[in-house]
């Protein structure tokens, strides 16, 4: 049962269009949290997840961050079993009278309370580096065009995100949840018509206190122009006009962070770039 969830897992992955690398190193660590709570997936408890960063802490002397990532890794396995849409759990209740569950929540897991936690000389992209990363966005969609790829519209949406990231200094959350309605007009910069302000309203919070809201004007032409041509004329073909979020999946979801950090991910490593850059860094870069 074991061996047919990872199957699972990795076909999903996989179909996400995330690299060989990136799904081989998130299944050693799954084995490596099974090997530590000595039972399997369908009897992991959350009290399991309150007890591996003791371990990886005093053991292994493992940074916040790489323990968060790990733990991230863990919470994407458990929510694909607990998913209804893959059957795992009536399968394994018939099996072994007993389920998969929610294992990793608030209250067992490290915070987020730094945008980045890393290296600080190995966060920002260098203006070369930037470039790259926006042009192989591009690429990827004159390819997926060229070879009349189901997920064009997806790696035209992809790669306008990133330049709203960059062009409006955006975070992931930030940028998931905008909605059409969010942009308007700035009357001291006529020229980029209802695209001359961003009215973002899921900023970054205080611990404790409700996201804070923000207005960004509008400075770069180029990223106007891109995000302008994505809502008149790719967003529609998605389908689902009453949708009010910005960025929709092909199902008519709204895009979710993990996501955009899995497209980001995929093409930071398809050009070798440091691991250290992350989509925040899209909202730093310095001279060549």
């Amino acid at each position: 049962m074991f061996d047919a969830m990872m199957r699972g897992w990795r076909a999903q992955q996989k179909s996400r269009g995330l690299k060989d690398e990136t799904v081989e190193d998130r299944e050693r660590l799954i084995r490596r949290f099974m090997e530590f709570a000595n039972e399997y997936p369908w009897q992991w408890v959350p009290a399991h997840v309150d007890e591996w960063p003791l371990s990886l802490t005093g053991e292994k002397h493992l940074a916040p961050s790489t323990i968060r990532s790990y733990q991230g890794t863990v919470r994407l396995f458990s929510e694909f079993l607990i998913d209804g849409r893959y059957g795992w759990g009536p399968a394994c209740e018939e099996a072994f009278g007993t389920f998969p569950v929610a294992i990793c929540h608030e209250w067992n897991t490290i915070a987020h309370l730094n945008d980045y936690e890393g290296d600080p000389e190995a966060k920002p992209f260098t203006r070369e580096q930037l470039q790259l990363f926006l042009d192989y966005a591009d690429d990827q969609v004159d390819r997926a065009v060229r070879a009349k790829r189901k997920g064009a519209l997806a790696a035209y949406r992809d790669a306008t995100l990133f330049k709203v990231i960059y062009g409006w200094g955006l975070r992931r959350t930030e940028t998931s949840k905008l909605d059409l309605v969010d942009f308007g007009r700035n009357p001291q910069a006529r020229q980029f018509g209802r695209y001359g302000t961003l009215n973002v309203r899921y900023g970054k919070a205080k611990k404790g206190q409700p996201p804070r809201r923000r207005n960004v004007l509008s400075v770069m032409d180029w990223a106007v122009d891109a995000v302008a041509d994505y809502v008149e004329n790719v967003r529609p073909r998605f389908g689902f006009p009453d949708h009010p979020a910005l960025w929709i999946t092909e199902r008519g979801g709204r895009l979710q962070p993990g996501s955009i950090n899995d497209r980001f991910e995929s093409y930071r490593d398809a050009l070798g770039l440091p691991k250290e850059l992350v989509p925040h860094s899209l909202r730093h870069f310095v001279p060549a």
